[in-house]
């Protein structure tokens, strides 16, 4: 069979084009870490307020005794609970989000943060804010007529003052477990 010398060339450059967009990905995949999600963990979507770590109380941010800070939300019929957190800045902070109803996504301007949350799953993503401030966080998947009203807010404060304030709330927690124990015995 015979191929024009034309159509060899513009074969021969559409070849190069897919392989320097491979040759891309691929550098981004293992020197930059832009991969794809991989925390596979299911949870029973009816059953979230049934959970132990998505309960109710267990919404928000919590810091674990290690030090790293854990923010768990619930998305669902128009809006992210817990609706406002303080996190400090230039801090890694690792996020997980759960569906109660349908699909949802998040994205937080500004930030590296955006992912589906996708009912029966949990969505786990890492990141940090470089400087403190209001940050929004918007659902950006359609998910319904409420989908425009679907938000919350991270107040960023710097690492200094979260750890004060830390520090004060520990101090007055201390305060009030020792009263009760003191009341308990007399």
């Amino acid at each position: 069979m015979h191929i024009d010398p034309l159509e060899k060339k513009w074969v021969l450059i559409s070849l190069g084009m897919s392989a320097l967009f491979v040759s891309i990905i691929m550098i981004d995949a293992l020197f930059h870490s832009v991969n794809a999600p991989s925390n596979v963990e299911t949870i029973d979507s009816r059953k979230i307020h049934l959970s132990k770590e998505f309960a109710e109380d267990n919404l928000g941010v919590q810091v674990a005794d290690n030090g790293d800070i854990t923010v768990r939300m619930v998305a669902g019929r128009y809006a992210f609970f817990p609706k406002k957190i303080i996190l400090p800045a230039e801090t890694k902070i690792t996020f997980r989000w759960v569906s109660m109803d349908v699909l949802h996504g998040v994205h937080m301007p500004m930030t590296n943060m955006s992912t589906m949350i996708v009912p029966g799953y949990v969505a786990q993503v890492e990141s940090s804010f470089p400087r403190p401030g209001e940050y929004p966080m918007l659902c950006n998947e359609y998910c319904g007529l409420g989908h425009d009203h679907m938000w919350s807010k991270a107040f960023v404060i710097d690492k200094e003052e979260w750890e004060a304030k830390r520090a004060k709330e520990s101090a007055a927690l201390n305060t009030t477990a020792i009263a009760k124990e003191e009341s308990n015995n007399e």
